[in-house]
């Protein structure tokens, strides 16, 4: 078991004990330590895709922590930086954290509304048991260090395997990177990362995510079971996502030629003129793919999406899904993921 941590806290539980998640047996998902923060992709490489991709690298959407206790809680206590303020936008969600123990919702880590560089929680467990937990990190903020805390004398080992050890990776826009969920675990990668038991790579970059041939380049060389894409939002111009959408494709494609490739339009049902263009663009990369004979590429269109009863609840601003919106996507996208991938 990893040492413990004195940390100066204003929790009061009795026997409270802290440990460093870089210190096992806690085992970190999409995310991984690079200097004093964590990352979602090497800076280096993000800073060549654009500014923005090299600053939002740093913000832990799909950060998971995984390990096994029966402590009668768990807390944190972690350090944040460069996070987000929206007023469409819950802080729970932009650098709040969740809990989980296996597919259950335990609780909330909600920062204070004048959250400066961090803050701590706790979450109690009412029926405590020996069960895997995963805290799922903040979708809009830099981390810089997170503590977990249990029970003295609790149980605390690694978590096991999941069934999908190779991660999902998905690439697109705020939409992908998490907005507007009200907290972490309620993005639809975090909700089929724990329907399937799969892991999986949120590289969703609000504002940022256009396809260019930077990130297409790097994602070609990932290791995973599957590749999800959907810049839709940020493609400035139909003519630019015509110019882009099929080009990142092929360049994927090239590097991995068995790769499942899934590729989505933005999750709204009713479109105006351009955003039904937008999905032509779509669908004609697709209907290329298939006509050179790929059989193992496969498109969503957003209007899919959403299911009949929440498509006028499924969307904040027009734009970003409700949770309601999130668990429409997963619904459908997971259900595809699990054919493909033959769970």
């Amino acid at each position: 078991m990893s040492a413990k941590i004195h940390l100066n806290t204003n929790l009061a539980r009795d026997g409270l004990v802290f440990y460093d998640i870089d210190d096992g047996p806690f085992r970190i998902h999409g995310v991984y330590r690079e200097g004093d923060r964590y990352v979602r992709m090497p800076s280096e490489i993000a800073k060549t895709v654009s500014d923005g991709v090299g600053n939002l690298c740093a913000h832990t959407a799909g950060g998971r922590v995984r390990f096994v206790t029966d402590s009668p809680y768990i807390a944190i206590s972690i350090k944040v930086r460069c996070f987000s303020k929206f007023s469409f936008f819950p802080l729970s969600g932009t650098v709040g954290c969740d809990l989980y123990g296996g597919t259950r919702y335990f609780g909330t880590f909600s920062p204070p509304l004048d959250v400066t560089d961090g803050y701590e929680g706790v979450v109690d467990i009412f029926d405590p048991a020996e069960r895997e937990y995963t805290v799922n990190l903040p979708l809009y903020s830099m981390v810089e260090k997170l503590y977990i805390g249990i029970r003295e004398g609790s149980v605390l080992r690694a978590a096991p395997d999941y069934a999908v050890t190779t991660p999902i990776v998905y690439y697109g826009s705020s939409i992908v990177h998490g907005g507007c969920a009200t907290r972490p675990g309620c993005n639809y990668e975090s909700i089929i990362g724990r329907t399937l038991d799969c892991d999986f790579i949120n590289l969703g970059f609000a504002g940022c995510a256009k396809g260019e041939d930077e990130i297409a380049n790097y994602i070609a060389g990932l290791t995973m079971s599957a590749f999800v894409y959907d810049y839709d939002h940020n493609a400035p111009t139909v003519e630019y996502y015509r110019e882009t959408h099929e080009r990142m494709f092929k360049t994927v494609r090239a590097a991995q030629p068995d790769l499942p490739i899934i590729m989505m339009s933005r999750p709204k049902y009713h479109l105006n003129a351009e955003e039904r263009e937008r999905v032509n663009v779509m669908l004609q990369t697709y209907a290329n793919a298939i006509a050179a004979g790929d059989r193992n590429v496969y498109c969503i269109c957003g209007t899919e999406l959403l299911s009949e009863d929440i498509r006028e609840m499924a969307l904040v601003d027009n734009c970003h899904p409700t949770d309601g919106g999130f668990a429409s996507i997963a619904k459908v996208l997971g259900g595809r993921l699990w054919e493909i991938l033959a769970l």
